[in-house]
């Protein structure tokens, strides 16, 4: 099976990050990202992508019926008298076989509703970098706009006080690297874009970890980790 198609590609990791990517073929597609950088980091799209759908919904509250409920179900206070409890059957294989269908037919469904359905953003994105650490852990999501840097870290980032971390732009013609400003230690942070910042001319983005407040000499001091950069 070819994982590196976009269209199998993005369908696992859609599955996987919904949750309806299970058992065996849930750990078959956790070691093939341990393997793949572009299914590590087209999970890590599609985390940030379902993600910021579901933090634009207003919260609702829900009325005290509900919290009744919950209540008398965990024994925590009696069922009133008059209530007489409903005998659940017993759902068919069946059933089973029906839902997980629908949900593979949703997953398909938002796969192929993808390009229309992206977060609202001031700019396109035109190009990704996942930063990770020697576990494959994502520890930063850069993302570039024509006229933007935008950073964010991940829980997975154990930030050291005591430092700072910098972004670099690797020249593909063996230049020295060029400071692209410090990335977050938490949170995110949106940074202007150099003009010298042209994929066709950049062979990888690098972090170095660096006295607080950046570079003292304009020259990375201890390079950590180094990431392609990918068009979308």
């Amino acid at each position: 099976m070819n994982y590196a198609k976009d269209t199998l590609c993005n369908a696992l990791a859609a599955e996987y990050v919904l949750g309806t990517l299970k058992g065996k073929a849930r750990q078959r597609y956790e070691t093939l990202m341990m393997e793949n950088q572009t299914i590590r980091e087209t999970t890590w799209l599609w985390e940030q992508h379902l993600n910021s759908m579901g933090e634009g919904l207003k919260p609702v509250t829900p009325p005290p019926a509900v919290w009744t409920n919950i209540q008398q179900k965990l024994g925590w206070i009696d069922k009133p008298d008059n209530v007489v409890p409903l005998i659940k059957e017993k759902p068919s294989g069946k059933f089973w076989q029906v839902l997980a269908g629908l949900s593979t037919a949703a997953v398909l469904l938002l796969v192929l509703l993808l390009p229309f359905t992206k977060p609202v953003v001031e700019q396109e994105i035109t190009s990704v970098a996942v930063v990770t650490d020697q576990a494959h852990q994502p520890l930063w999501l850069i993302e570039l706009s024509d006229t933007h840097i935008f950073t964010r870290a991940t829980s997975n980032l154990l930030p050291q006080v005591n430092k700072d971390y910098e972004l670099w732009m690797v020249p593909s013609d063996g230049t020295a690297p060029i400071s692209l400003d410090l990335l977050p230690k938490n949170g995110d942070i949106q940074l202007i874009r150099p003009p010298q910042l042209v994929l066709a001319g950049v062979s990888a983005l690098a972090v170095s970890l660096e006295p607080l407040g950046g570079s003292p000499n304009g020259s990375p001091t201890e390079v950590l980790y180094i990431s392609p950069l990918t068009k979308v």
